[in-house]
Order: structure tokens, then C-alpha cells, then sequence
């Protein structure tokens, strides 16, 4: 028997093993003929440890004021954001290196001499970079190469991204009014928009400074574009817009200054001892007391006139006449707070009513009794001091949470953030059992033996002694918006600038004068009036 030569083909096998290396056609893709295994990359626009920029809670930072942001980026653009880019990890045993590569142009792969290499790490391991050099609003490309010991390369998927733009800035307007700031700016066209932030600040700067200056408003829609000022501490205000995006990145307006323009003072009742004889110029007020027998006028220079009985020196405004925001008149004294936060108190102190208590300072808001006085701080804390014999002085616990004060004769009332208002001291009358907050208080009053409280729907409540009819609201009891409570006689401000006078009319304090349009504020003294008309 033969033995006949057979030819055998050979078939190369594709084997999977168990650690799931693929291996081909006999070749391991460590081999120097075979180039690295190519990763694939993705990317993602990141910031802090958000997928957002996060400005509104980190830096309160944004685009500074006077600059022009385009939604296609520029360099001085940048804001803290990053591109965050993540690749597959190369499996190969002659792994060598990654390298990453950026362009503001496709096609990194076909010409990296053109693409900036921002990065190339040597552990196999590593698989992401943060590129925080990045422009807003630019679009770029991004690809990695991969290197093996044998000299060979292989390319990444590209991968695009186009970073947030900063948002199209509003233009802002300011509007100075007697008392009153209307503010209004320009619609963000931008389909990203998020929100409009309004601050108010007494320095210029906003911008530059935003933790010292005060937001008035967040608003989420975009075609809110108004808002009226009218909680002015000062006479000059500064605002400033910031519009915000859905990545987070802001923009600022232009800065406006605001000088409230103050208004004129009319003055009716008991003229006894000159208390309605305004003093000339009668205009650029923008604030007014009454007392006794003495009237106090705040300018919009932050000065401070007053006139009327001058027995005790509640008319001798002490030095310097100026910086004060608001001011407050009792019997025979008088305050003034300045825009530092400190009260300056004059004429008479037998109770002790002109001992501002320590430290004096944070002060946002002032009221004056017969003979007792408070001070509201910017914590929610109300300082009583002076005359306590009916305890006006003893705050209720807890002693926080307000927003506004107020005294009468031998009471006193605050205002608290929930709407409801705690009252105490002399309470013969019910002066200080307030009525239930349902709907809110805005705002409070004192009168000598009576109380008044706005509510948030224009409706007056009246409590306490009502024997000359203090206390009866005439109809309707709707639209008000300032109430003041005198000796035995009310006054509400309705928001057609009108005001409505009830109680006792014995020296023509309840006689508004004609024509009876144009007010702003009221102040009620024990038997003479004031209110606050725009020029």
C-alpha cells in the first residue's frame, strides 16, 4: 500500500478567550502590525460640580456692566465654565499614550498641525479631561490619538460641542418720582432665558459689588418687564439687571441712577404754634412727620426741616443736617435716621426717649410715642426705650421677625413678616388687641388711644378707643394704601392719590385740602395733618 501527500489548507481561527480579548485571523492587537485600538470620545459642557454653571449660588459673578457679550462668544467671555471630555479606555498591552487634541474647526484628524494638543497622559487608565479653557458660546472639536511602543497611531471619534452663549443683555430705564422709582428694560429675545435679577444699591458699582447690593426681584418670565421702587431709603438709588440663562451664565445692563424728585407738603389743622407753616422752599421733600405741635419735613438732599413748637428743641435737627433716610416726631421729640444706620434723637429726654440704647446701629426704620421710642433693626428686631410705665417698651418674645413699627400715644405695634401684627403697652381701650392677619397687614399705625392696620387687599382695620369715630372706615373700606392714625382722628391714602380723613375734627385736622389728588403719604399728629404731594 501507497501513502498518497495530502495538502492541507490552512484556515486561520478567530478565537474569543475568557478574559474577552478578541483575536484575529491568529494577529494579538498588541501587535506592532496591528495599531492601537482607537477609543471612543465623547464631550460635555460642565461647570463646578454641576452640568450647569452655577453663578447665581457660587460668585454671584456675571458678564460686567458695559460690556457687549455676543452670543458667539469673545475673550473676555470666559466665566468659569469647562468642556468636559471622556474617551474609552485602550485595552492594548503596547498601550503608550493618549493624546488629546481641540479645534475651533473640523477635521483634527486629517491636519493636527492646525488643532491645539492640549494634554497627553501615559496611564492607560485615564480616560477624561477638563478643558476649563474655553470660550462662551464658540463650538469646538475635539478628538484623541492614541499611541502604541510600536510608533502607531489611531484617531478617536471627533466630537463637537458648542458652549453657552451669555445671554443678550437688557437695556434698563429709570424713572425718579416723588417717592417712587419706575423701573422698566428691554426683553431678552434669547430662547435659553431664565431669569431677570433687579438690585438696588446706594453705591454705584453694582456689578462690581453685587453681595452689597439689595435684590428687589427675581422674575422668571421673560416678558415681565416693569417694576415700581417705592421702599426707597435714600434719595439717589442705583439699579442694575442681571439676565440670566439656563447654563447659568449672566449678563448685566447698564447701570441707572435714580434721584427721587420729592414732592411739596400741604398741611391742615391746629396752627397754634406754626406746625403747617411750611418752611420755604416747600418742594424736594420726600418724607414727613407730625407731632404735637411740631412738623418734621425730610429733603431729598438728606437733610431735614422742621417747624412748629420748639419748647423742648424737637425742632434743633442736631449737626451734620444730612444723611438722614427717615424720620419720626412725638410729642416733644424727634428722630432721625441716618444712612449708616444710627438714630440721632433731640428735644426732650426726661424718660429717657433721646437714649438711643447700643449699639446704635442697623437701624432700617423709626417710631415715636408720646414719650417712648423705637427702632427697628435690619435683623427683625425692634429697640424700645423712653417712658415704659405702660410697658410700650416691653417687645414681646420672640423679638424677631418684623418688618415695620409703629407708636401711639402710650402703645406700640410691629409688624411681623407673616402678616400679623403684635401690639402692647396701654391697652384700656383694645389698642392692643389686634385683629386677626387674614388677609396680611401691609402696614401699621398708632394713635393715642386707637390702632390701624392695612391689609394686603387696600381694606382698613380699626381697633381701640372710637369716640370720635376713629375707628369708623368710611365706605368703601377698599384701594387705600398708607394709613396714618392722629389724636383722635384717621387718615388713609387711597391709590388714586387721594386722602380720606375721619374722627374727631375739632381744629379741621380732617379737612383736606383742595385738590385733594396727587398724595403720596400722610403723617396724623394730635390735632394737625400732612400730606406728601408730587410736584
Amino acid at each position: 500500500m501507497s501513502l498518497k501527500r495530502i495538502s492541507f489548507l490552512l484556515i486561520p481561527v478567530c478565537l474569543i478567550s475568557a478574559a474577552g480579548l478578541f483575536i484575529a485571523c491568529g494577529k494579538s492587537p498588541s501587535g506592532p502590525d496591528n495599531g492601537p485600538t482607537p477609543s471612543v470620545l465623547t464631550v460635555e459642557f460642565t461647570g463646578g460640580d454641576n452640568p450647569f454653571l452655577r453663578l447665581e449660588a457660587l460668585t454671584e459673578a456675571a458678564l460686567p456692566a458695559g460690556d457687549t457679550p455676543t452670543r458667539g462668544g469673545s475673550p473676555d467671555a470666559k466665566s468659569g465654565c469647562k468642556v468636559t471630555a471622556t474617551w474609552t479606555i485602550c485595552p492594548d498591552n503596547d498601550f503608550q499614550s493618549y493624546a488629546l487634541y481641540r479645534s475651533t474647526s473640523p477635521g483634527i484628524a486629517a491636519d493636527p498641525g492646525n488643532a491645539e494638543l492640549l494634554i497627553t497622559f501615559t496611564d492607560a487608565n485615564q480616560r477624561s479631561f477638563e478643558d476649563d479653557d474655553v470660550e462662551l458660546g464658540v463650538t469646538y472639536h475635539y478628538a484623541v490619538r492614541t499611541g502604541n511602543t510600536a510608533n502607531e497611531f489611531a484617531w478617536s471619534n471627533e466630537a463637537e460641542i458648542t458652549t453657552p452663549g451669555a445671554p443678550t443683555p437688557s437695556v434698563l430705564t429709570a424713572v425718579a418720582g416723588g417717592i417712587t422709582v419706575a423701573l422698566s428694560w428691554t426683553r431678552c429675545p434669547d430662547a435659553d432665558f431664565s431669569s431677570y435679577t433687579l438690585y438696588r444699591s446706594y453705591v454705584a458699582g453694582i456689578a462690581e459689588d453685587t453681595l452689597s447690593a439689595e435684590k428687589l426681584g427675581v422674575f422668571t418670565d421673560p416678558g415681565v418687564l416693569a417694576f415700581n421702587d417705592s421702599t426707597i431709603a435714600q434719595p439717589t438709588a442705583y439699579y442694575a439687571l442681571r439676565t440670566t440663562n439656563a447654563a447659568g451664565l449672566s449678563s448685566w445692563s447698564n447701570e441707572e441712577t435714580a434721584v427721587l424728585r420729592g414732592c411739596t407738603i400741604s398741611a391742615w389743622g391746629s396752627n397754634g404754634a406754626g406746625q403747617c407753616d411750611v418752611p420755604s422752599p416747600n418742594s424736594g421733600f420726600i418724607a414727613v412727620a407730625a407731632g404735637y405741635g411740631h412738623s418734621l419735613g425730610l429733603r431729598n438732599d438728606g437733610s431735614i426741616a422742621a417747624w412748629g413748637l420748639n419748647d423742648e428743641g424737637q425742632c434743633d435737627v442736631p449737626s451734620p443736617n444730612s444723611g438722614f433716610i427717615a424720620v419720626a416726631a412725638g410729642v416733644t421729640h424727634s428722630l432721625g435716621l441716618r444712612n449708616d444706620g444710627s438714630i440721632s434723637a433731640w428735644g426732650r429726654n426726661n424718660y429717657g426717649q433721646c437714649d438711643v440704647p447700643s449699639p446704635n446701629t442697623g437701624f432700617i426704620a423709626v417710631a415715636v410715642g408720646e414719650h417712648h421710642s423705637l427702632g427697628l433693626r435690619n435683623d427683625g428686631s425692634i429697640a424700645a426705650w423712653g417712658w415704659n410705665i405702660e410697658g410700650q417698651c416691653d417687645v414681646p418674645s420672640p423679638n424677631n421677625g418684623f418688618i415695620a413699627v409703629a407708636a401711639g400715644w402710650s402703645h406700640s405695634l410691629g409688624l411681623r413678616d407673616n402678616g400679623s401684627i403684635s401690639a402692647w403697652g396701654n391697652n384700656d381701650y383694645g389698642q392692643s388687641h389686634s385683629p386677626w392677619a387674614i388677609p396680611a397687614f401691609i402696614a401699621v399705625a398708632g394713635g393715642m388711644g386707637h390702632s390701624l392696620g392695612l391689609r394686603n387687599d387696600g381694606s382698613i382695620a380699626a381697633w381701640g378707643l372710637n369716640d370720635k369715630g376713629q375707628c369708623d372706615v368710611p365706605s368703601p373700606n377698599s384701594g387705600f394704601i398708607a394709613v396714618a392714625a392722629g389724636g383722635k382722628y384717621s387718615l388713609g391714602l387711597r391709590n388714586d392719590g387721594s386722602i380720606v380723613a375721619w374722627g374727631w375734627n375739632n381744629a379741621g385736622q380732617c379737612n383736606v385740602p383742595s385738590p385733594n389728588s396727587g398724595f403720596i403719604a400722610v403723617a396724623a399728629g394730635i390735632y394737625h395733618s400732612l400730606g406728601l404731594r408730587e410736584e
